[in-house]
This record gives C-alpha cells, structure tokens and sequence, in this order.
C-alpha cells in the first residue's frame, strides 16, 4: 500500500487543481465574454464532453496501458493550461471551449482508468481500503479547492489560479510515470489485449452494454448511481438558493458549512470501512450499497427540510457519511470484474453519472424557479430513494430473477489472481 499513498497524494493535488480550476475557470469564461450563456455552454461543453468520453474512455483503457493514458491525461490538461496562459486575448474564448472539451475527456479517462487499476495494484483483497483513501483524499482537495479558489484569484489573480492548476497536474503526472506500479492483469488472468477483451466482452460499442446485459444486477447498480447523479445536481443547484433564504446577508456561509461537514463526514465513512475491513475483510457488498444510497438520500432531503443549525449540520455529516461509503461500494463492486472487462463497466458507469448530474444539473434549475429546494431536492433524491429500494428487492429474490447470478452475500472480494466476472461478485 506504500506506493499506492502515493499515488492518493499525487491524485489528491490533481484533484485540488480540477475543484480550483472549477471554480476559477467558470469565473473567467463569464468575465472574459461578459455573458452568461457563454459560460453556461462552456459548463455544458466540458459536461457533455464527460458523458461521451466514457464510452471512449472504456475502450482505451481495456486496450491501453492505464499508466500511461493517466500521466497523458494529466500532461494534457497541464499543457492546455499552459497554453491558454501564453495566449493573446483574442485567442482565449475559442481555446476555452477547447479546453473545456480537453479537460472533460482527460479527467473522465483519469478516473476510468485509476479506477480499473485499483484491484492490479494493491491487490483484490485490499480494493476496499484503497478506494476509501481515495475518496479520503479527493473529499480534503474539494474543501481546499473550493476554499482556496476565492483567495487565489482575488490575490493574486487567474493568471496565478490556471498556473497552480496546471502545475498540480504536472506533480501528479509526475507521480504517476515515478510510481513503480502494476495497472493491468497478469497476461494468464485473462484477455489482456484490445481483441482478445473485445471477444470476451462483445465488440464495438457495445461491448459495455453487452457486459451489463450479462449482468443485469451490475446494470440496476449504474442505474442507480446514475439517478444518485440527478439528486446530487439538486442539491448542488440548490443549496445557494437555499442558503440565501436562509441568511441573505451571508449567503455564502450554510454552503461554506455543508461541504466542511459532508466532507469530514466522507472521511469519517473511510476510516470506520478502513477498519472493519484491516480487522474482519468484510468489503460492502450491494445490499450495502442500496442502503447506504437510501440513507444518503434521506439525509440530503433532510438537509433543506428547514430545521435549525445543529440538526442540519447532523444530516450533511450523515449525507457525507453515507455518501463517502457508497461510493466506496460502488466502486469496489464494479472492481469485483475481471480486469479485461473492468475499463469498458467504469467507463459506461462514469457516462451514467455525468448524464444523470448533467441532466438534473438543467431539470432542477429549471424546476426552482417555480418550486422550493425542498421539493426539488425531495423529488429527485426521491426518485433515487426508490430505484435503492426496487434493488433491495432485486437482491431479496436475487435467484428467482438473475438465475446466472449468485445470491448477494458481504465477503471480502476475490481471491488474488481469481478471475470473477462481471455476473458474479465477490463484494456481492
């Protein structure tokens, strides 16, 4: 696990350039153009961008050396950062779609590669505990991406705020080419090149869709975590809207407080599985998953429910908790796959996410001018709350309706070196 903490700190620092990146780049487009639906169609290109690259993303890293591709896709999005900086001002609105476009892509194939590597690098046994670190890691960058980014471009201007990001990019690329890790499957554990995947997995583009038809309880999961992206655009478009109703002279602070809260909350959820699973080897299976996303749900409902302070705060931290750990089981679950088809489910689950936080990202916007943030929020975190609940009783009769699937149970993942695939799990 030495080097893979490494690579959570190298990730972390790409992270915390992407949230300050987020923040400050947003900002520029609208005051570089002085128009909002310029930089509405930049947020919309970089989203859209997202969703199609998973598909790609699957495909090249079920072909590819993922090492490879994440210190590419760290050395572009550095080097787009670069250019925009060296830019006459005539030349920076096209290249902001440009790399709106490259920033989209490149971070949804970091993550669908990163993501496939786990289980390779430290091993099946110990795929639990490497993506809490992960999700540990990445909760710490947002606080400081998102805290920092204000202070940076005030003092010291975008100059300074697209120099740090690109430059926290070229330390995790950095980190990545150094790390002396293994990101893909023995060439015996199963296909390993672009066609002997393809033949195992279907062909083309629908080789994803293939997989999840073999395995239906897999596709009602990415069913679900892509509804789970709907409720989080709510919230997010929300909580300002919220916030301001609540305090109109602070309009900043509830939103300040729901992030520090729901992030120590992802925290707090990676140290308890961190632990349960270094004594017992228990990893969150499906059952797991639902629940947490249930309870998840509930709390963010809760969140804008008008209740005072302390209780609020209480429901972000269980939002944040139930948040850190599902993502967790998620994402340790898909990882149960045999390494050949795991590229190709992650880049079809992170298009799901995109286009369900996409779409909500319009829908609730457009739904809050005529509703409260309760009932928007309510709606759609609802509409998750029931898809949680239809796989609980898809796993209550799990034979009955996935005869080729196995019963869920809590295990520990497969044995290293096990091949399990993508109908099975050994997190299920």
């Amino acid at each position: 696990m030495g080097h893979f903490r490494l690579l959570v700190v190298g990730n972390a620092v790409s992270a915390y350039g992407s949230y300050l990146n987020m923040v400050a780049l947003n900002v520029f487009v609208y005051q570089v153009t002085g128009s909002a639906l310029t930089a509405g169609l930049f947020m919309a290109v970089r989203l859209i961008t997202s969703v199609l690259s998973g598909f790609v993303s699957g495909r090249l890293v079920s072909r590819y050396d993922r090492k490879r591709l994440m210190v590419c896709a760290d050395l572009t999005q550095a080097a787009a950062l670069v250019v925009l900086l060296l830019a006459p001002d005539g030349a920076r609105v096209a290249l902001l779609f440009a790399l709106a476009v490259g920033t989209g892509a490149c971070s949804t194939l970091s993550q669908v590669a990163l993501r496939s590597s786990v289980p390779e690098i430290v091993g099946a046994d110990l795929r639990t505990r490497a993506n809490g670190l992960l999700v540990t890691g990445r909760s710490l960058a947002m606080i400081a991406g998102f805290a920092s980014a204000g202070v940076v471009v005030a003092e010291f201007g975008y100059t300074t705020a697209f120099a740090l990001d690109a430059a926290t990019f070229a330390v995790s690329a950095t980190v990545l080419f150094l790390l002396p890790i293994r990101t893909r499957a023995d060439a015996g554990a199963g296909p390993a090149d672009g066609t002997a995947a393809d033949a195992a997995a279907g062909t083309g583009r629908w080789a994803s869709f293939a997989l999840l038809k073999a395995a239906p309880l897999l596709a009602v999961m990415v069913a679900v975590r892509a509804a789970d992206g709907l409720g989080s655009s709510s919230h997010n478009v929300a909580l300002p809207i919220y916030s301001s109703a609540l305090d109109p002279s602070h309009p900043a602070t509830f939103v300040s407080q729901f992030w520090a809260t729901w992030a120590i909350g992802n925290i707090v959820a990676q140290q308890v599985c961190s632990r349960r699973t270094r004594k017992t080897g228990w990893s969150p299976g499906e059952r797991a998953f639902a629940v947490g996303s249930c309870v998840m749900s509930a709390a963010f409902i809760v969140v804008f429910s008008g209740l005072p302070a302390v209780p609020a705060a209480v429901a972000a931290l269980v939002a944040g908790m139930a948040d850190g750990f599902t993502e967790i089981a998620y994402v340790s679950r898909l990882q149960a796959a045999p390494d050949h088809q795991r590229g190709r489910l992650f880049g079809l689950s992170a298009s799901a996410e995109n286009s369900g936080f996409g779409l909500g990202m319009i829908v609730s916007a457009a739904l809050l001018e005529s509703y409260s943030p309760l009932q928007v929020v309510g709606a759609f975190q609802g509409l998750a709350i029931v898809l949680c609940v239809a796989l609980l009783v898809v796993l209550s009769r799990g034979r009955s309706l996935f005869p080729h699937e196995p019963p869920a149970r809590e295990s520990g993942g497969p044995a290293p070196g096990r091949e399990v695939s993508a109908a099975e799990g050994g997190t299920s």
